[in-house]
């Protein structure tokens, strides 16, 4: 069994918020995550697939199909864009970083299993001292 990864990069703006608490609650919580006005990140996407190597092209999978994958299913509805607001996906989800990366490991499963390889990880940096990854 071989894994390989394919990175993609994306920026966006978010907000932490819970409907059903007060103000209060939420800056207790989310602090400066939960500003008013929003905040962005610089993220990083790291897609892992795994599968055997295939004795014609030496491949486990082809990595530009893995990025068309990722581009046209995620990076398209999130970069530069608000993740609270303008990606159909996360629509009435809270836009964490965990929550992300399990739906965009949700996103882009179909499209993975169709490659003849088998989705391993999501792995989604949201600053450079903290990242998620998600095995399904």
């Amino acid at each position: 069994m071989v894994f390989i990864t394919r990175r993609e990069r994306f920026s966006a703006a978010h907000k932490l918020w819970n409907k059903n608490w007060d103000e209060q609650k939420n800056f207790d919580t989310f602090g400066k995550c939960a500003n008013p006005n929003w905040h962005g990140h610089n993220y990083e996407l790291f897609v892992t697939v795994k599968g055997d190597v295939d004795p014609d092209t030496g491949y486990v999978a082809d990595l530009k199909k893995i990025g068309k994958v990722v581009r046209e299913r995620v990076i398209s509805k999130l970069d530069h864009k608000n993740v609270n607001l303008d990606c159909d996906f996360m629509k009435g989800k809270m836009a964490s970083t965990e929550v992300l990366a399990i739906e965009i490991w949700n996103q882009i499963k179909p499209d993975i299993d169709a490659l003849d390889c088998e989705l391993h990880c999501v792995k989604l940096t949201e600053t450079e001292n903290q990242y998620v990854e998600y095995f399904g």
